[in-house]
């Protein structure tokens, strides 16, 4: 079956659902939810997802089976700065499998440093 708009939007904002109650029930905190759209000014797709030391994590979703991991990259980025984010991260769909602790995290090697780092705030 074919994708069309609206099943590719209906997958997803499931993937986004999927990655927020995920990280959520991994890290026992309900504060961990899919966001709402903001429209030109994007922040990610989850919000409420904190580093160590209390930055914000922005988490751009994609569950499609074309891998575009520079551009999906540079989007997390600009929602990263949109959102005033410590870290910037891409969620990406593993096929074969519907278990939201199995889905790949992606980021580059200076915001894994931060991360390690504790992720200060910005």
């Amino acid at each position: 079956m074919t994708r069309n708009r609206a099943s590719a939007k209906a997958a997803g904002s499931a993937f986004e659902t999927l990655i927020a109650k995920g990280l959520a029930e991994l890290l026992g905190d309900d504060r961990i939810e899919r966001r709402t759209k903001n429209g030109n000014k994007d922040r990610g797709d989850v919000t409420g997802v904190r580093t160590i030391r209390g930055g914000r994590v922005v988490i751009e979703a994609k569950d499609v089976k074309v891998q575009a991991l520079p551009a999906w990259l540079r989007e997390a980025e600009i929602e990263r700065g949109n959102d005033d984010a410590a870290i910037g991260v891409v969620a990406h769909k593993k096929r074969g499998t519907a278990r939201a602790s199995d889905q790949y995290i992606t980021m580059d090697l200076r915001t894994f440093a931060r991360l390690l780092e504790g992720g200060e705030p910005r």
